[in-house]
């Protein structure tokens, strides 16, 4: 049967927390990597364990954009919505365009499940959907039907639904099922292999047979794709990767040390299987204990490095506060999340921001990075670790949950290209003291504790330029503190001018972390229809990339669309005396391109936006 084809496709996947959607998700979206299409992901669940079965609070949702075009967003409106009951149609109904085809799993549309989900009247009957092609299919009959040979009793038939979703899906869009099966057939024991491959290839019949469309589509690969090797990664996946291959490049042992909290855990679970490339992972009682070991680590000559998320980063601050006083080596990873305090977490926020930057006692600055997409916490990631050791400071790391768990394919690198990572060379022991320093980047040596000839001694307490004596002198208080922010702005030196992509002048759109996607999208959206825009995207925060103030001076109009109330609106107002207008989102969900277009053109039309538009 010949294939319509179609240059992109957004498709969300939604049902209970315990359909199954985000591993449905994750195999739609290995079928389109292999198929060589660009993609972009979006899991969307539920923070508690084990919400209310057919509520809306407790809808689970993966959105996919795949293309044969370079893309760099999930999407703004969903072409395909597969709803496995009424709530998860109904919270996701209005992200689904006019015209787009709702697939249905009319098994769940009874009383019971209507009123679980708050509504009055049946959405399949009432006339609300009548905007919408809608395929109403008996998803958890067939795939009880399908799953009868194996034995299994009816809650466990019922599970293997979402690998009948599947199989319709990879018919309408011509994916081989093939990648799948061998997942199954790796992740499953029997009988639970052999019963989710029968509904697998039960979807892909029923979809074939009903013709679910006239003809399937077909998405081509991405024309030209560089001659390298790939792989998708989410965002945690790829800075532990980044972690793991700095460490090597100094020949140091990495020490992780974390307390499990949602969404950076996947972090500690990525790093534990490099044991065998020098790989310590620690699993702390708390969150103050990850970072003190952390610091040990580096007190003791490895690569020290903690992760966590808002409400750990505000427990760690006086342990980071105890790095920056005795000038080590550690990186942490904040992956961002709604606050404050335990706040939304499973939804994603830039929120943390002015925490990262101010949030400990005294003045204490440290380097700030943040990744842009999933693949960029890589490069990322590895840069921490480069920064870290060069300047002998510490290093927060500033993903998100959107970053997090996102996935995009990644261009594995040729290491023999990434930038070489070395630690200030050590003075002779005659020579050595504690805080001596190197001329340009005013690092201190980092000598391991127990080091033959090199003793000494480090803490909290304000020390001595150079002996690292304990010392209460006023004037050599204000100077250790001054070196100690020199030694933050000097790692400027390693970092990218910036540059902004698009026209010279006319109105600048910056933005940092995991805006990038939809910032890029909306200004070439913008160009297209002749407006003058450019696109600045920060990976370094502070200090900012050389050559900022110059970029900004060029530009009549300036606007910062983040996922939190204006916090990098205010540093760069603060630092460069411009008059930057905020574009702010709190809704725990990224920005659609739509919302910052729509901010663009009110700003050209002399109306400054507040907040996120509808």
């Amino acid at each position: 049967m010949s294939a319509q084809s179609i240059d992109h496709v957004v498709i969300r996947f939604a049902g209970d927390s315990g359909d199954g959607m985000q591993l449905l998700g994750q195999q739609f979206t290995h079928a389109a990597a292999l198929d060589g299409n660009d993609h972009a992901t979006l899991p969307d669940f539920p923070a508690e364990i084990r919400a209310p079965a057919g509520t809306r609070g407790g809808v689970s949702g993966f959105q996919i954009q795949f293309a044969s075009e370079v893309i760099h967003t999930p999407g703004d409106e969903c072409d395909v919505l597969v709803a496995m009951n009424p709530a998860a149609l109904v919270k996701n109904l209005d992200d689904l365009k006019p015209g787009g085809l709702a697939i249905v799993n009319v098994d769940r549309f009874e009383a019971i499940d209507l009123k679980k989900a708050e509504l009055a009247s049946n959405p399949l009957t009432d006339d609300s959907l009548a905007n919408f092609r809608v395929f109403e299919a008996p998803i958890s009959t067939l795939t009880t039907g399908a799953v009868e040979p194996f034995g299994l009793n009816r809650k466990q038939a019922d599970r293997c639904k979402n690998f009948f979703a599947l199989g319709m899906m990879f018919w309408l869009y011509s994916k081989s099922m093939d990648p799948t099966r061998h997942a199954i057939e790796r992740r499953f024991g029997s009988p639970f292999r052999e019963a989710n491959l029968a509904a697998l290839e039960a979807g892909w019949s029923y979809a074939d047979t009903r013709e679910l469309h006239p003809l399937p589509f077909e998405v081509p690969q991405v024309p030209h794709i560089p001659d390298a090797r790939y792989r998708t990664v989410t965002g945690n996946q790829a800075l532990a990767t980044g972690l793991v291959i700095a460490a090597q490049a100094v020949d140091r042992t990495l020490f992780y040390g974390s307390y499990p909290i949602t969404p950076a855990s996947d972090v500690l679970h990525a790093l534990s299987v490099f044991k065998e490339y020098g790989v310590v992972t620690f699993q702390a009682e708390d969150e103050i204990a990850a970072v003190c070991a952390a610091i040990g680590a580096s007190y003791g000559g490895a690569v020290g490095v903690t992760g966590t998320s808002g409400p750990g980063l505000a427990l760690k601050s006086e342990a980071i506060n105890l790095a920056i006083m005795a000038e080590l080596p550690l990186v942490v990873l904040n992956v961002q999340r709604a606050g404050p305090s335990t706040g939304m977490p499973t939804k994603t926020e830039q929120a943390d921001l002015l925490q990262a930057m101010y949030g400990r006692n005294g003045d204490s600055p440290m380097v700030l990075l943040a990744p842009r997409t999933p693949a960029d916490a890589f490069r990322t990631a590895y840069e921490a670790v480069r920064i870290a050791i060069h300047s002998m400071v510490p290093v927060m790391v500033l993903s998100d949950s959107y970053i997090a768990n996102g996935a995009e394919p990644w261009r594995i690198p040729d290491l023999d290209n990434l930038p070489p990572i070395a630690p200030p060379p050590p003075p002779s022991p005659q020579a050595f003291a504690p805080y001596s320093r190197d001329p340009e980047s005013l690092a201190r040596p980092w000598i391991a504790a127990g080091t033959p000839g090199y003793a000494h001694r480090i803490g909290g307490l304000e020390k001595q330029d150079v002996t690292g004596t304990v010392s209460y002198i006023p004037k050599n208080h204000q100077r250790m503190t001054e070196l100690r922010a020199q030694k933050v702005q000097r790692a400027q030196a390693l970092l990218q001018p910036a540059e902004a992509k698009g026209d010279p002048s006319g109105t600048l759109l910056i933005g940092w972390g995991s805006t990038y996607g939809a910032i890029k999208t909306a200004v070439a959206r913008g160009r297209a229809q002749g407006h003058a825009l450019a696109h600045l995207h920060l990976r370094a925060l502070n200090p900012f990339p050389p050559g900022l103030a110059e970029v900004l001076s060029r530009y009549d109009r300036i606007l910062v669309p983040e996922l939190n109330s204006g916090q990098l609106c205010q540093l760069l107002r603060a630092h460069f005396l411009v008059d930057a207008v905020p574009l702010s989102k709190v809704q725990g969900q990224p920005f659609k391109v739509r919302e910052i277009h729509a901010a663009v053109e009110l700003l050209l039309q002399g109306e400054p936006p507040e907040g996120a538009l509808a």
